[in-house]
């Protein structure tokens, strides 16, 4: 389907958008890239769940390719008439709400299988996959996440045991979901330009867990180990307990962080009292 608006340069200088710093804004401009994203999202009839939209480059790609339907949420109110022309050429398609997306219960809000595809804002993207990843129950409300981060984040997610970019955000994505870079998106695509290359990341949650844990017990394991990722852990993981600790997991007290498995971290969390 052929986008009906005019292009996002000129929507961005009808409404005098200059993205926002604190915000962590930085517009995607190039709309053959946004419907990359959303093709790699499963747009096509499918209801997208989208965070910071700011003027709609997405917004209209997730669109034009066929999304049933998009819920947009925007704190930024100067983006809201930008996005309101969106609505219009799309009727009855596109529901904006005017809010912070961590303070929303998404559970609530959204129709279960729901897709998650969006341009995070830098400061709070992590933030956002950590509340998604959280969920009480599981399988999630959401069907998948297709992501934008910086480069280096979208390492974190995805990596493996013995990857330098192995910690607590590998340990919950692999614990609950399978994860992969689909590709990068060069700064010269956004308007400011970032210093950094960012990566288009999709997840799709596991019917269960890789292994059995309490969600806080592996986080506070994952927390307590990773803060001395350098160190043994028998003395990392000395105030959880330490020797006596991994001798109940099973695990030998002379390894590193790095060196465990995701199904070891869990075997932690369920040995821990």
């Amino acid at each position: 389907m052929n986008d009906p608006l005019p292009p996002l340069r000129d929507v961005i200088a009808a409404h005098d958008l200059r993205a926002k710093k604190s915000l962590g804004q930085n517009f995607l401009l190039d709309l053959n890239l946004t419907r990359k994203i959303a093709r790699a999202a499963g747009a096509d009839g499918a209801v997208i769940y989208e965070v910071g939209p700011g003027p709609g480059g997405l917004t209209r790609a997730l669109l034009a390719e066929g999304a049933a339907k998009v819920i947009a949420v925007e704190r930024d109110d100067r983006c809201l008439p930008a996005l309101a022309d969106i609505a219009a050429a799309y009727p009855g398609r596109l529901e904006i709400i005017s809010a912070d997306a961590m303070k929303l219960d998404e559970e609530k809000l959204l129709p279960p299988g729901a897709h998650i595809a969006a341009n995070l804002p830098y400061n709070v993207g992590t933030a956002l996959l950590i509340k998604w990843l959280s969920s009480e129950s599981w399988p999630p409300f959401w069907a998948s996440l297709t992501l934008m981060f910086q480069r280096e984040v979208a390492e974190r997610i995805i990596a493996k045991p013995g990857s330098e970019h192995y910690g607590r955000l590998s340990v919950l994505a692999g614990w609950r979901t399978k994860a992969k870079i689909m590709f990068d998106v060069s700064a010269r695509a956004f308007v400011p330009p970032p210093s950094i290359t960012s990566s288009i990341v999709r997840l799709e949650p596991l019917p269960k867990p890789v292994a059995e844990a309490e969600l806080k017990k592996l986080e506070k394991i994952t927390e307590t180990a990773f803060g001395q990722r350098r160190k043994m852990l028998r003395q990392s993981l000395k105030p959880l307990g330490g020797e006596a600790l991994l001798e109940k997991a099973g695990i030998e007290a002379t390894r590193r962080p790095e060196e465990l498995s995701v199904a070891e971290f869990a075997a932690l969390a369920r040995a821990l009292v």
